[in-house]
C-alpha cells in the first residue's frame, strides 16, 4: 500500500499520530479511538516513507493475541514477515536464549509453574485450600517483581503501598525468600525473572547489548498504561542511547495498579524519557453510540476528563434498573437477554459484566434456567474455582464429623468462619452460602449438605454446554473485559462495597483506579448499555440492604442531559482539588452529608425533565442540588440564599424542593 493511501481514511488526529516526527512519541487513545489502527498505519507509513525499517522494528504487546492481531493487520497493509511483535516476556525469553546459544552456554531451565516451589513452603495445606494459598501468594510474588522489590524489602515497600496482603507481609517475605533460594538452588528461572534477566544482561554485557540494539531500532510498545517499573528497565535497556520509541495507551484505562502496573509511566511520559519527547492525544470514539460515550466518561473526575466525541449515530440512551434483589437482578437480566437476541444479535455479542468473579452463580444459574448458552472468560466456571472447592470441602467435613447436623448450621459455621478470610474468598462463601438458602427454600425442609452438593450440580452444570459454544452470552469481571467490546452490555451489581469495592475506602489512588474500571465497563458497549443494581443482595447466610455506587450519579445526570458532576466545590479549584475533593468523597467523607436526599433530588429532577421534555440542567443544575442537600433548607428564604435558585426557579419548583428536604429529614 503507497504512503498516500495509508492516511486517506484517518481522521485529524489518528493521521498526526501516524505522521509525527518526533521522538519519544506517546499516543493517548481513550476507548474505541482506532488506537491498533494508529499503531499499525504508523508502522506501515514510516516504513512506506523509508523512515524506519520493518526488519528492525520491535512491537511489544501484553497478550499473545495483540501480537497475532498486529501482526495480521501489518501484513494487510502490505508489510509482510518483517516485523517482529510478543509479549515483554516472550521476547526477553527469545533474547536470554540468543545469548546463551552465542556463548555456547545452557539456558536455565524456566519454571512453569510456581506451586512446584511453593507448595512445601506452605506448611500442612492440601487440596483446595493449598491451591488457593499458592494462587494468593504467587500474586505477591509477582507483584514484588513487577516493582523490581526484592525480598528483604518487601515488608517495608508492602506498608509504603498500603497494600492489603492475604497473610502477614513478614509471612509472605519469609516464603518469597524461600522460594527464590529453591530457584536459585535448582538453577531455575521463572516468567517474572525473564524480564530481571534479559534487563541485567543488556545492562552489563555491551556485545549482547549492541546486538540487540542493532537489531531493533525502532520500538512501539502497545497498552503502556499497564507497563510495570520492571519492563520499563527492559525497555529502556533496550533503547541505550536511541529515542526511536512509540508508546500508545489511555490513562483512563489503567487498572492493574494492584498488580504492579504504574500508569504514571504514561501520564508523566516526557519526564520519563525526555522533554522534547511529543504527546498526540486521539478525540474520537468510533465503538459507542454518543449517550454511551458521554455516560461512561461521566464517571472519570472532569478535571482529568479529556474532550472524546462519538463518530456514531445518536443511539438509545443507557438505562439504569434497580432490582430487589440480586436474584431479582439476574432473572431480570436473564429475559432481557431473551429479549434482545435474534438474527441480528446473536447470544455472543452480548456480555454481562460484574467486580468480583463471585458473583458469576446467580448469572450462571438464571441463564441456565431460560436455556441461554454462556461462557465464563478468564476463570473457571463457579464450581470449578479453587475457591468454591475449598467451600464445599468445608462442608463435606462438616457433614463427615456431625451426620445429623441440620444443613443450615453447616451454612452459618461456614458464614461465620469467614470472617478471617480475604476479600475475595469471603465473597465466594458468601455466594456459596447464597446459593444454600435458595437450596434451602427449595427443598422446604432442612436439606443435608449431600443434598445441596446434587442441587448445586443440577443449577450450576446439569446439562450446560454454554461454555463450548461460540454463540453464547459472556460472563466476565470488568478487569477481563478491558480490550473487548460487545453489541449490548449489562454491567451490573453496581452497589456501594462491589463499585467501588469495599478494601478500596479510604485509598485515593485505590478509589480512582475503581473510577476507571467502571469505565472500561461501560465504554465496552457499542449500542445498548444496561446498569444495574440490587437493594437487597444475600451476605452469606443473611441478606443484607444495599445502596446504590455513589458514581451512578454522575452516569445518571449524563443519561438525562444535565452537566457533567462537577468535582470541586466552592473553594476548591484546580485538578489537584478536583481529585482531594473526588477521593473525599469516595471515602464517605462528604461535604453533602445525606447522599440519599441528594440522590432522591436527582430521581425529582429526572422525573420533573422527562414531563416537561426539556434537559434536567435547565430545571437545576448538579451543583445546586450539592447544596440543597448538604444545607436541607427548610423554606423559601432559605432556598434563595442559595445560588442557582433565583425568583423564579424558586416560584416554580421551590415547594417540590422543600417537601423532597422535608422527607429526607427528621
Amino acid at each position: 500500500m503507497r504512503a498516500e493511501e495509508l492516511l486517506t481514511d484517518l481522521d485529524p488526529s489518528q493521521r498526526a499520530a501516524v505522521t509525527e516526527p518526533v521522538v519519544p512519541l506517546a499516543i493517548l487513545a481513550p476507548a474505541g479511538s482506532g488506537k491498533t489502527r494508529a499503531l499499525t498505519r504508523r508502522i506501515a507509513w514510516q516504513g512506506a516513507m523509508g523512515h524506519l525499517d520493518p526488519n528492525h522494528v520491535l512491537a511489544v504487546t501484553f497478550t499473545r493475541k495483540a501480537a497475532g492481531e498486529l501482526r495480521g493487520r501489518l501484513a494487510r497493509l502490505g508489510v509482510r514477515g518483517a516485523v517482529t511483535a510478543g509479549t515483554f516476556h516472550a521476547v526477553a525469553l527469545a533474547q536470554l536464549r540468543r545469548r546463551h546459544t552465542d556463548a555456547g552456554t545452557s539456558m536455565p531451565a524456566i519454571l512453569d509453574r510456581k506451586a512446584r516451589l511453593l507448595g512445601p513452603l506452605l506448611g500442612n495445606a492440601r487440596g483446595a485450600e493449598l491451591a488457593i494459598a499458592i494462587n494468593e501468594i504467587a500474586s505477591e510474588i509477582e507483584w514484588a517483581k513487577a516493582r523490581r522489590i526484592l525480598p528483604d524489602a518487601y515488608v517495608s515497600q508492602v506498608q509504603r503501598a498500603q497494600r492489603e496482603t492475604p497473610r502477614s507481609p513478614g509471612e509472605i517475605a519469609t516464603i518469597y525468600q524461600g522460594y527464590e533460594r529453591e530457584k536459585k538452588r535448582k538453577g531455575l528461572l521463572d516468567f517474572d525473572d525473564l524480564i530481571a534477566a534479559c534487563t541485567e544482561a543488556l545492562e552489563t554485557d555491551p556485545g549482547f547489548a549492541a546486538s540487540q540494539r542493532w537489531r531493533f531500532r525502532h520500538l512501539f510498545v502497545d497498552e503502556f498504561q499497564d507497563v510495570t517499573r520492571a519492563q520499563l528497565a527492559l525497555l529502556r535497556a533496550w533503547l541505550g542511547d536511541g529515542t526511536d520509541l512509540c508508546v500508545v495507551g489511555d490513562p483512563d484505562q489503567a487498572i492493574y495498579a494492584f498488580a504492579g502496573a504504574d500508569a504514571g509511566l504514561l501520564t508523566q511520559f516526557k519526564d520519563q524519557f525526555r522533554e522534547e519527547a511529543t504527546v498526540v492525544r486521539l478525540d474520537m470514539n468510533y465503538r459507542s453510540t454518543p449517550e454511551i460515550v458521554k455516560a461512561a466518561r461521566a464517571v472519570l473526575p472532569e478535571a482529568e476528563r479529556a474532550h472524546v466525541r462519538s463518530a456514531g449515530t445518536e443511539g438509545s440512551p443507557p438505562v439504569v434498573i434497580a432490582y430487589e434483589s440480586d436474584t431479582a437482578e439476574a432473572r431480570g437480566i436473564a429475559d432481557a437477554l431473551l429479549a434482545a437476541h435474534g438474527p441480528r444479535r446473536p447470544w455472543s455479542s452480548m456480555a454481562v459484566l460484574y467486580r468480583v468473579n463471585a458473583q458469576s452463580a446467580p448469572f450462571e444459574e438464571a441463564l441456565r434456567r431460560v436455556g441461554i448458552p454462556y461462557r465464563v472468560r478468564g476463570a473457571a466456571a463457579f464450581l470449578d474455582r479453587p475457591e468454591v472447592k475449598a467451600v464445599i470441602d468445608e462442608l463435606r467435613k462438616g457433614a463427615k464429623a456431625a451426620p445429623g447436623r441440620a444443613f443450615a448450621e453447616h451454612l452459618t459455621d461456614l458464614v461465620s468462619d469467614a470472617n478471617e478470610l480475604s476479600e475475595d474468598r469471603r465473597e465466594h462463601v458468601d455466594a456459596v452460602a447464597a446459593l444454600g438458602r435458595e437450596y434451602l427454600a427449595a427443598e422446604g425442609s432442612t436439606g443435608s449438605v449431600t443434598g445441596f452438593l446434587e442441587y448445586l450440580r443440577a443449577s450450576l452444570r446439569g446439562g450446560d454446554d454454554g461454555g463450548l459454544q461460540d454463540d453464547a452470552v459472556d460472563l466476565l469481571t470488568f478487569h477481563r473485559a478491558k480490550g473487548l467490546e460487545w453489541d449490548t452490555v449489562f454491567v451490573t451489581g453496581l452497589e456501594r462495597g462491589l463499585v467501588p469495592i469495599s478494601h478500596a475506602s479510604g485509598k485515593p489512588d485505590a478509589m480512582a483506579e475503581e473510577r476507571r474500571l467502571l469505565y472500561v465497563a461501560l465504554s465496552r458497549a457499542e449500542r445498548y448499555l444496561q446498569l444495574s443494581w440490587a437493594k437487597e443482595r444475600a451476605r452469606g447466610t443473611r441478606v443484607s440492604q444495599r445502596t446504590k455506587s455513589p458514581y451512578l450519579a454522575s452516569v445518571e445526570g449524563a443519561i438525562d442531559g444535565a452537566e457533567m458532576a462537577d468535582a470541586t466545590v466552592d473553594n476548591v479549584r484546580g485538578a489537584a482539588g478536583a481529585r482531594q475533593r473526588l477521593a473525599a468523597v469516595d471515602a464517605g467523607e462528604l461535604a453533602i452529608a445525606d447522599r440519599p436526599l441528594y440522590d432522591a433530588l436527582v430521581t425529582w429532577r429526572r422525573d420533573l425533565a422527562r414531563a416537561a421534555a426539556v434537559p434536567a440542567y435547565v430545571i437545576l443544575d448538579n451543583k445546586t442540588l450539592r447544596k440543597v442537600a448538604s444545607t436541607r433548607p427548610r423554606s423559601s428564604a432559605a432556598l434563595l440564599e442559595l445560588s442557582g435558585i433565583g425568583p423564579v426557579k424558586l416560584e416554580r419548583y421551590g415547594a417540590a424542593l422543600l417537601e423532597v428536604v422535608g422527607q429526607h429529614t427528621g
